[in-house]
């Protein structure tokens, strides 16, 4: 199933109707037949890293295991159908992608790209820092702007920061840790102005969960040729975070140049994982379902405590809990749950991730113990 007409089930099966869990989703959750790691009577619940913890999903685990006898070879040779498969998926051709370990592998490329000796990012803060840290490593300037009121980025501000050293901006969206999404039309209006001026880099790894209709991927402007580059990761919906799979999307000049700055690249294994998992529409819909169905359990849990949070766009909530960040991760892990790293300055807000409905319930029980 292509990208679009995924977002199109979105549509039709409800989950883009303010997250409410409609009938039909709920049902499909509970029928679909999977094999996971995802146990009974969980006694401890890792909502720390934004996993899938139903994946990899039954068919990938036994794409996974018929692939252990070419294991012995390079990725080279299972690689090019991958690249073909992705290409055919976003609507472009295979000059386009960059295969990666992961999308931070991508992200880390794109920062040294970009930002060595000198080259100046702007991004939003709070947001993921794995390219802005590591572009520093090499002599970067990163420009931290903060988020606005509705924690989502200032795009206004970011344009404001522009001059004539300015070699990428990044954006996180939906923006880890806060879960907000930008508007479409703001968006799309930004990149396009903002690309004539310097390169724009689309981190979308949480793009699956956006439950708004016709939200648009920045592969469109990709494909108009703007100076755009877009992650996308394996990581997330697929369940596939240990493999350490994902790709970029650029055009094919600025592909290249990025392609030249890769470092580890991938596995046969995760190739072979990839594959299959692009192909299991029905541990698609499961994931995003069973997303859904946490989130309203977040949300629940959340407002029973009166404690404000933001409605997300991914599968993870970030709330303010009225304590200091690094008391609240410690008295959680005593009660076997863990939680979000700090993400300064909002240092009493933490960033819970989805998970089973027995981790949902754990996070339930740890939270009101430790609030009251």
């Amino acid at each position: 199933m292509k990208t679009l007409d995924r977002r199109q089930w979105l549509k039709t099966a409800g989950l883009s109707s303010g997250f409410a869990l409609l009938g039909g989703v709920n049902s499909y959750a509970g029928n679909y037949q999977f094999s996971s790691i995802a146990k009974e009577n969980e006694p401890f619940a890792k909502l720390n890293s934004n996993e899938n913890p139903f994946g990899p999903s039954k068919r990938v685990r036994e794409a996974i295991t018929n692939s252990f006898d070419v294991a012995c070879r390079y990725p080279s040779m299972v690689f090019r159908p991958l690249l073909e498969q992705i290409a055919e998926t976003e609507g472009v051709s295979t000059d386009h992608i960059v295969i990666t370990g992961g999308s931070t592998e991508g992200l880390k490329a794109t920062g040294i790209t970009y930002g060595i000796d000198g080259g100046e990012i702007i991004a939003a803060d709070p947001t993921f820092q794995a390219m802005l840290r590591y572009a520093e490593n090499f002599g970067a300037y990163v420009h931290r702007v903060p988020v606005d009121e509705y924690m989502n980025h200032d795009l206004e501000a970011m344009a404001n920061r522009i001059n004539t050293k300015t070699t990428l901006i990044f954006l996180c969206n939906p923006n880890n840790p806060t879960g907000t999404l930008l508007d479409k039309i703001k968006l799309r209006d930004f990149c396009s102005s903002v690309s004539k001026k310097t390169m724009v880099f689309s981190d979308e790894a949480y793009y699956d969960f956006i439950t708004e209709p016709d939200y648009p991927s920045m592969v469109e402007l990709v494909k108009e040729g703007m100076n755009v580059i877009v992650s996308k990761t394996f990581s997330k919906v697929y369940g596939l975070a240990g493999m350490r799979i994902g790709y970029l999307v650029a055009r094919p000049d600025i592909a290249q140049r990025l392609r030249s700055n890769i470092m580890a690249m991938t596995n046969v294994l995760a190739i072979e994982a990839a594959k299959t998992a692009l192909l299991d529409d029905d541990f698609y819909k499961f994931s995003l379902a069973k997303n859904v169905e946490a989130k309203n359990f977040i949300y629940k849990t959340l407002d029973d405590l009166n404690l404000e949070y933001i409605k997300s766009h991914t599968n993870f909530v970030f709330f303010k809990t009225g304590h200091p960040i690094s008391k609240m991760i410690a008295d959680m892990k005593k009660e076997n749950v863990l939680i979000g790293r700090p993400f300064p300055p909002f240092n009493e807000w933490a960033r819970i991730s989805t998970g089973t409905i027995d981790n949902m319930k754990l996070f339930d029980r740890a939270l009101k113990k430790v609030i009251s």
